[in-house]
């Protein structure tokens, strides 16, 4: 799936793959736009199967629901509508198309990276040990400044962390997402991979 998400100069894609001998996948993703921001965001209900499906499926729903418009906000509502489930780990990200920004925030093993295409560094997502909807950690979201041409990096634990600046040169975020995928699948887990170029302030 891809999609240009013109308000805050953002376009993603992502790719999955489902548990070998499971129906419905644990790992799920999501996204919303503003004139201003764009907010992504990777679940990954805890084992697999039904109930971890449920679990994400949820976050997603209540992802969908809120109107906050900050990480840290989005995380503990999540928490609490979580409650009655086995419970998710997830990163998510706001991207300030005004600002050139993005904060972030990661509880749990969904990992982040950030790559600049410009100058060929990368910045990593701390991730917070807890679960949403079980036990949370302190929250404190990061600021990063944006430059065009970043690519966020969303993965779940069923995906091999060995990313390089070769995997991510092309111009078809899909194609790449479905790359990333292909060569990283661990193959006993539900996988997903999520990418987020920034295409710059007023784009």
């Amino acid at each position: 799936m891809v999609s240009t998400l013109e308000g805050a100069g953002v376009e993603w894609a992502s790719a999955r793959a489902i548990a070998p001998g499971h129906h419905e996948s644990g790992d799920e993703c999501w996204a919303h736009t503003t004139e201003r921001h764009t907010m992504i965001a990777v679940l990954d209900g805890l084992g697999h199967g039904p109930a971890a499906a449920s679990a994400a499926r949820l976050g997603v729903r209540l992802l969908e629901q809120s109107q906050a418009r900050d990480v840290v906000t989005l995380i503990r509502e999540c928490h609490n509508g979580l409650r009655t489930t086995r419970g998710a780990v997830m990163s998510i990200a706001l991207f300030d198309g005004v600002e050139g920004t993005m904060a972030w925030l990661g509880v749990g093993n969904v990992r982040g990276i950030l790559w600049s295409q410009q100058s060929s560094t990368w910045k990593s997502l701390l991730l917070r040990s807890g679960v949403v909807g079980d036990v949370l950690p302190p929250l404190q979201e990061s600021v990063v400044r944006l430059t065009e041409g970043d690519i966020l990096v969303f993965s779940t634990d069923g995906v091999n962390a060995n990313i390089n600046d070769r995997l991510l040169e092309g111009v078809s975020l899909q194609a790449t997402a479905e790359r990333i995928l292909a060569r990283g699948r661990t193959g006993h887990d539900d996988a997903l991979v999520l990418l987020a170029r920034y295409r710059g302030a007023g784009r």
